[in-house]
């Protein structure tokens, strides 16, 4: 025996309103009571299946968010000018400096006299060739003229501020003793003009060369 049993909404498909759905339980409530008095229990038993019925509330749809412009820029705008306030009032009061007495200026020192620097001191060297001395020259010794002995001998004398020869030495020799001594034999009786720093008179060295030279 066939039966008609109506189709069970899947459970994949939107559901209806609550006031549909309502009354779609009720009509199946009907007809389950109809088919238990015609089936018999056992046969309805294995022909029913279980049902699992969910209850979804429908939300109101949610409006759309409009999108926002991003805000623009705001100009700046320059600070108002202020209007120049010009008085045309002239105070007759006009600003009194006081200037006070000022000090005497310093007298000038009197510029200092320097004395001029003495003139220097002109130095003179001891001298033995002035005429006025009559100074007599060195005898030649005969064994040097008959021995050809010739040559220059260089004195070194210290002079007295008296014109004197005090001391003589022999600074450079003429290679034969003979001649060198009797170079200094008669230059320690010479006379002498003194050496002399400006007009004062006063000891120092003075060097005599002597020459013997023969006769050609």
């Amino acid at each position: 025996m066939g039966l008609l049993l109506p189709r069970l909404p899947a459970a994949g498909r939107p559901e209806r309103p609550f006031a549909s759905f309502t009354g779609a339980a009720a009509a199946h409530a009907l007809l389950i009571v109809v088919v238990a008095m015609v089936v018999p229990a056992e046969q309805l038993k294995n022909a029913i299946q279980p049902m699992a019925v969910r209850l979804v509330e429908i939300l109101p749809e949610l409006p759309k968010p409009m999108p926002t412009e991003p805000p623009k820029p705001k100009k700046l705008q320059p600070p108002p000018q202020m209007p120049l306030l010009t008085s045309n009032v002239v105070s007759d009061a006009a600003p009194t400096f006081v200037v006070p007495p000022q000090p005497p200026a310093p007298a000038k020192a009197p510029p200092i006299e320097v004395a001029p620097a003495p003139a220097p001191v002109a130095i003179t060297a001891a001298r033995f060739d002035a005429d006025y001395l009559h100074n007599p020259k060195p005898v030649y010794p005969h064994a040097s003229r008959r021995l050809g002995e010739q040559g220059k001998v260089l004195l070194r004398v210290f002079v007295s501020a008296a014109g004197l020869a005090e001391k003589v030495e022999i600074k450079l020799s003429s290679g034969f003793a003979r001649l060198d001594q009797a170079a200094e034999d008669a230059v320690s009786r010479w006379r002498f003009v003194p050496a002399k720093r400006g007009e004062q008179a006063f000891a120092a060295w003075v060097q005599v060369p002597i020459t013997f030279q023969l006769e050609s």
